[in-house]
């Protein structure tokens, strides 16, 4: 008869020759039990019997660095009871054992599944990731999209559960929530300032780079740490070494933690002090989603969470960061490769920089390749002090301190001069958008990125659709040097909770409209999928929006023409530019609310034209 153990052997052999036992604090393998209280509590009634008592599979393994992964394994002895028909049978099958205890640990946990039997001479693997929140298992895929089928190491297994889309949905809304009671905390306790906040947490992310830190912070009194935290941040940031960038710069908006009376205080709830569980809290919490999600702002995350408590205006931050779905667009519209230079002259927390990046690292074959990217094809600007921080934070996060960044104004005279000694082939731009008549234009700054650019280089833009539909001096003085390519309309809440309508314009710079003597393609890109969740915001909850995107795509790069969608039409600075000032609509779908809706749209968007009415906050 079939031996279970034989099994077990198996496996415990496979984890060994792949690493799992080699360092015992980065990789916990227990059999048949765990020394984690939460996930004993989850399995305190998992018997498969089903009257309720303590079940456990035959491995748990877990990684204290992702503290929201776990890995089961279920052993059968005989390969015929690896899987049944409708996996119902907990008993008595592998597969069906291992998707009995993940259902137990899942609100808690996303659990890397594996059912394995046989014996070495005959046996059957299967691997399975069920994401947190969920009871449905998905066969696990590799990063690259090929199913799973022999054992890999523990880094392999949670690289690939942590790219299943369910997984890296629910960690961004996890990453969300723990921003709103990360926002609770500094303003209730530590009774911290709006600007200051993703200056504790970008300052914190950055010090627990540094290994010394991240290892002997808890060894400091409250007294103690500010300093502390502040010379490591210091170190981490002299090491990026950041061209174009002075220490003094880039460190003086973190000084305003490091002496802010509250975070240095021993109290008895905190004898440590606020800013020890602070660190604590990101450490735990943030920094294991930085190390897999490389494309996600999440210094940005932070900041647009901390805007919605002051009103959505900006007001109390200054600046609306871009969607990071739109940011993607972007990079996508451009078409960047690894050969591209990117150029965001108001750059924020680097949302556009860290996609183009994304997709710039995508085509890189060689470590040298890569090195340049980093080292050479990235540019921003910003003039915000604690914005730039933020935005040179983002980049060191990603180990990729050596973006060339400016700080300062991006019409000073030397930063312009140096921003064109690189020769930018790409640029995007979410400029500030103006409040008054005595703010500089939105298109000035546009205008300003494509003076910017070489020859030929292609600039994209999303600015307000006022700027498309008046603003004729504006436009004029675009067009003279440079040709517009394509505006495509926006979803109307795309920014929010700021009421905004925006589009996007596509221009090829340094070379004048009438030179090119072509018509303009403008898209009708009024819907992507997104919904608004309470507390989320918009999100893809229906996963429409990579198909959605990848269609805008390929109609804007082949110029296609589309009823209700797109169309061709040869323009002036006279002109609108906008897809509904000559698109053939569609009516035929058309409901009455949808006429409804539009009239409303529309008001709304005359009213805020006029300044008669605020940006809406929700």
């Amino acid at each position: 008869m079939a031996n279970e153990r034989i099994t077990e052997d198996l496996v415990e052999g496979q984890l060994r020759a792949l690493g799992f036992y080699d360092d015992q604090e980065a990789v916990i393998v227990e059999k048949q039990q765990s020394a984690v209280e939460s996930i004993r509590t989850a399995l305190s009634k998992a018997s498969k019997s089903g009257k309720g008592n303590a079940g456990y599979p035959e491995f748990i393994i877990t990684s204290p660095d992702t503290p929201d992964m776990v890995v089961v394994v279920e052993c059968k002895a005989d390969v015929r009871k690896h899987d049944s028909t409708n996996r119902d049978q907990a008993r008595d099958y592998a597969v069906d054992g291992v998707l009995h205890y993940a259902r137990f640990l899942s609100p808690k946990y996303t659990v890397i599944c594996i059912a394995v039997s046989g014996d070495a001479r005959s046996n059957e693997w299967s691997f399975f990731v069920m994401p947190k929140g969920t009871t449905d298992a998905k066969q696990l895929l590799s990063p690259q999209g090929a199913p799973v089928g022999q054992m890999i190491g523990m880094n392999d297994l949670i690289r690939a559960a942590s790219f299943d889309p369910n997984v890296q949905r629910q960690r961004e809304i996890d990453l969300i929530a723990f921003s709103m009671e990360m926002h609770e905390f500094m303003r209730d306790e530590a009774e911290l300032e709006e600007k200051e906040k993703p200056l504790a947490v970008a300052g914190t992310l950055i010090a627990l780079k540094n290994e010394i830190f991240a290892k002997s912070y808890e060894a400091y009194s409250a007294r103690e740490l500010p300093e502390f935290w502040i010379q490591s941040i210091k170190k981490v940031i002299q090491e990026a070494d950041l061209p174009n960038a002075k220490l003094t710069n880039m460190t003086q908006p973190f000084t305003g933690i490091q002496v802010h009376p509250e975070l240095s205080k021993p109290t008895k709830g905190y004898p440590k002090g606020l800013l020890n569980e602070i660190v604590t809290m990101l450490a735990e919490k943030v920094l294991p989603f930085i190390t897999v999600y490389h494309d996600f702002d999440v210094v940005g995350a932070f900041y647009g969470e901390f805007l919605k408590y002051t009103g959505g205006d900006g007001k109390g931050l200054g600046i609306v960061l871009t969607p990071k779905h739109v940011t993607e667009l972007f990079s996508l519209i451009a078409n960047v490769t690894k050969d591209s230079v990117v150029l965001d002259n108001c750059a924020g927390t680097g949302g556009f920089l860290i996609s183009a990046m994304n997709q710039m690292m995508k085509s890189a074959t060689t470590e040298a390749e890569v090195e340049a990217i980093k080292k050479k094809q990235l540019i921003g600007v910003e003039q915000n002090p604690t914005m730039y921080a933020l935005a040179a934070s983002n980049m060191i996060l990603r180990g990729d301190g050596k973006a060339n960044l400016y700080q300062g104004s991006c019409f000073d005279t030397a930063i312009t001069q140096g921003v064109k000694a690189h020769k930018a082939t790409v640029g995007m731009i979410n400029p500030p958008y103006a409040k008054s008549k005595e703010d500089l234009h939105e298109l000035r700054f546009v205008e300003h990125m494509l003076d910017g650019l070489a020859k030929g280089g292609t600039g994209i833009a999303i600015v307000p659709t006022s700027c498309a539909t008046a603003s004729i001096a504006q436009k004029r003085d675009l067009l003279k040097r440079h040709t517009l390519e394509a505006v495509m309309s926006m979803p109307s809440e795309v920014f929010y909770p700021v009421g905004t309508v925006t589009c996007i314009m596509v221009f090829t710079a340094h070379v004048p409209h009438t030179t090119s003597n072509k018509k303009s393609w403008f898209g009708y890109w009024r819907n992507d999928g997104l919904v608004k969740v309470k507390n989320l915001g918009r999100v893809d909850r229906n996963d429409q929006w990579p198909k959605i995107r990848d269609h805008w795509v390929e109609m804007f790069r082949n110029r296609e023409v589309h009823s209700g969608e797109s169309v061709l039409q040869k323009v002036t600075a006279e002109d609108e530019w906008v897809a509904e000032a000559y698109m053939e609509t569609d009516y035929s779908g058309l409901s009455e609310r949808d006429f409804e809706r539009a009239l409303l749209d529309y008001a709304l968007f005359t009213l805020k034209g006029s300044g008669l009415v605020e940006a809406d906050t929700e």
